[in-house]
């Protein structure tokens, strides 16, 4: 018997998946059309969790995570420090590792580079033993986010305008909380924040990079405190972001460090880890794994990646 070379998750529920209303079939046959065989999981009865290990047992070189952020993270928490390696079909809302990576946000477009693919090695955060792909995010941005879990699968205008007036009464609500700050290479501090992200490698500074990462492989966390954020700061932040010289900006420190611990007065803190809002314990323990994480990219990925 024939082994697939690909075993791919697909999860409908995911928002683009969901809207355009992917198939099992339909994905078969993308992978068909481009001589690529592929086993496909689009079962909805079984968790998560069960569907990871049967790939991990299929035999496949290559495991696909058909969905979002949070299918991602958790296929990829599996496959560290394995022979096996990770692809992307972006069929979710944010889609931000397909973006660090180049994979194409078109479904039919990032099968066909799925055939001409090479694996690159890259790194993955870990905080209190979890990995992470992204960031983890504490203080003022959890409890926003928690305010889109309300509106997700709402459309239109009500629903946006439902978002900004809750982002507003939080940003006048929110109050600076006090956060020890001990690097394992720096100074122990304790500072007055609104957030601190820890981010798996550093986010690019350049002319339209919103949120973007071109390497992924330098071996150490970058950690971003804000110390205010009123609704000028968020202004001037954004407009920075997109000029591209956010940096240097006032409310805003940034520091590469290999490994971090952050404490505060609480147990139990709300968090967004890879884009979900999660409850973990604290102190939060933060490392990084260089090359701990086999991904299949485009092949002009690759090229990039060796040229740099």
């Amino acid at each position: 018997m024939t082994v697939a070379s690909f075993y791919v998750i697909l999860n409908a529920n995911a928002g683009t998946a969901s809207a355009k209303g992917v198939t099992a079939d339909a994905l078969g046959a993308l992978f068909e059309l481009h001589g690529l065989q592929a086993t496909i999981d689009a079962r909805s009865d079984v968790s998560l969790e069960l569907r990871i290990n049967d790939a991990m047992a299929s035999g496949a070189a290559t495991i696909v995570a058909a969905g979002g952020d949070g299918t991602i993270t958790a296929l990829a928490a599996k496959l560290v420090d394995t022979d096996k390696s990770l692809a992307i079909l972006p069929l979710g809302t944010v889609n931000a590792l397909a973006k660090d990576l180049s994979v194409p946000l078109d479904l039919p477009a990032a099968v066909a580079a799925l055939a001409t693919g090479q694996s690159h090695r890259i790194d993955v955060g870990e905080v209190n033993g979890r990995v992470f792909l992204h960031k983890v995010v504490v203080g003022l941005i959890p409890g926003v986010a928690a305010g889109r879990e309300h509106i997700r699968g709402r459309q239109g205008t009500a629903a946006k305008i439902g978002l900004l007036r809750y982002f507003f009464r939080r940003l006048a609500r929110a109050k600076r909380i006090p956060v020890v700050i001990d690097p394992i290479d720096g100074l122990r501090r304790i500072e007055r924040v609104q957030a601190i992200a820890v981010a798996s490698n550093a986010y690019d500074e350049g002319l339209g990079q919103f949120f973007s990462r071109h390497s992924l492989d330098r071996g150490t966390l970058t950690l971003y405190v804000l110390r205010h954020f009123t609704l000028r700061d968020v202004l001037r932040l954004t407009t920075g972001m997109l000029l591209g010289n956010w940096r240097n900006d006032e409310a805003l420190s940034v520091e590469s460090v290999r490994a971090v611990t952050i404490d505060m007065r609480k147990d139990l803190i709300k968090v967004m880890f890879d884009g979900e809002v999660e409850t973990m314990q604290t102190p939060l323990e933060f490392t990084i794994r260089p090359k701990a994480l086999s991904v299949i990219v485009p092949a002009a990925t690759a090229a990039s990646a060796v040229a740099a």
